[in-house]
């Protein structure tokens, strides 16, 4: 299964490189969104070429009893389609760390987790220097991983892009 994607994001690429272009070196905002328990996320884009960037995602969370935080870095390849529209896709990999403490019991934990992650959007870029975009980055955990081994976050994106 892992080979069709791969395959399939290939292809993709070899027909819309030649089509891309990112309008700006960096762009700066917020991710909104489930991004595996972390609400609200701080995002950087920086563009590498005219058709790829790099996004970091830093995530921090706390309640009563527990916090935790999370820095995702993900390499993506961008496609024009009309207009400010372009869709991209990408893979990468986050680090993170959890703790949990109960009062009651006075028992508490903790641990460092990574996780390898893809993504997956559509975005549009004003003609102000606004990008708004929505996509997806399925995580999967594979060292110590919080809750679920696989986190399929669906977020909207709002970045000043300068």
């Amino acid at each position: 299964m892992k080979k069709i994607y791969l395959a399939i994001l290939l292809i993709a690429g070899t027909f819309g490189f030649a089509n891309a272009q990112i309008n700006h070196q960096h762009a700066l905002g917020l991710r909104l969104g489930d991004n595996a328990n972390f609400g609200t996320e701080i995002s950087y884009q920086y563009t590498l070429t005219p058709m790829t960037r790099l996004e970091a995602d830093l995530g921090v969370r706390s309640g009563n009893s527990w916090n935790s935080w999370a820095i995702t870095g993900v390499h993506q390849w961008v496609w024009h389609i009309d207009g400010g529209f372009n869709w991209y896709a990408g893979a990468g990999a986050g680090i993170g760390s959890w703790s949990y403490r109960n009062n009651y019991t006075d028992y508490g934990d903790s641990g460092l987790f990574l996780t390898i992650a893809g993504t997956a959007g559509i975005e549009y870029n004003f003609e102000i220097p606004l990008q708004v975009a929505i996509d997806t980055r399925p995580q999967l955990g594979f060292i110590n991983p919080q809750g679920d081994n696989l986190n399929l976050d669906l977020a909207l994106s709002v970045r000043y892009c300068f």
